[in-house]
């Protein structure tokens, strides 16, 4: 079973920016990129950072800590030092709020 958590206000997280969302112990990264939202694992798959901590270049999150880098839309880890791709999650704008489906 899956559900839509209520994230925040579209207007929460700037164009090409990213937040940290917590949620039953759990950290998340949500973007806002060309219109659009995301959210993947909050934390690097290498060294555990928090990745609202970092650049957002189009749909690449750049890691703070040793520049490692992912694609937002998928996940896909980008090249090194990370090697292990982030968890995804369904994102989507309802009115003026962001949403994100989390499995139960």
């Amino acid at each position: 079973m899956s559900n839509w958590i209520e994230v925040c206000a579209l207007d929460d997280i700037d164009d090409e920016d990213v937040i940290r969302f917590d949620h039953n112990g759990h950290s998340y990264a949500v973007y806002h990129v060309a219109g659009k939202v995301y959210a993947t694992d909050g934390l690097c798959t290498h060294e555990k950072v928090h990745l609202c901590d970092g650049l957002v270049m189009e749909h690449v999150i750049e890691c703070p800590k040793h520049n490692g880098r992912f694609d937002i839309r998928d996940g896909r880890a980008l090249g090194a030092p990370v090697c292990v791709n982030l968890k995804t999650y369904p994102a989507k704008v309802e009115g003026d709020r962001v949403l994100v489906q989390l499995g139960a």
